[in-house]
């Protein structure tokens, strides 16, 4: 399974409802996410730029981009953004495939 960090925004209407009705809403998304054969590896609520940060689990990047499609559709989220992430040894192993290469840039 593929991992994705998870960095959500709620819209002002959606802060308003959640003061007035508080709900932990990780469990109202989570058998979506299951559903689609993923799984919430943690959550947490934040603040600054994000008010949601997660990493979930999902089965390959069509299932990751059709989440974040859900999410962003609900209309509850004023802005998501799903971020693939890589196991240290994939990283490296791409740094060793791009010393490979023998690209240069345009020149005048």
């Amino acid at each position: 399974m593929a991992k994705y960090l998870i960095l959500g925004s709620y819209t002002s209407a959606a802060w308003a409802a959640q003061v007035k009705n508080p709900q932990n809403r990780m469990e109202v998304v989570r058998p979506d996410v299951e559903r689609l054969g993923g799984t919430f590896d943690s959550a947490y609520m934040a603040f600054g730029d994000h008010d949601i940060v997660g990493i979930v689990d999902m089965p390959d990047n069509v299932t990751a981009a059709a989440m974040s499609i859900g999410l962003t559709a609900g209309g509850g989220l004023k802005s998501l953004k799903t971020v693939p992430l890589m196991e240290f040894s994939e990283g490296l192993e791409a740094i060793k495939k791009a010393g490979e290469m023998t690209y240069s840039p345009p020149s005048e």
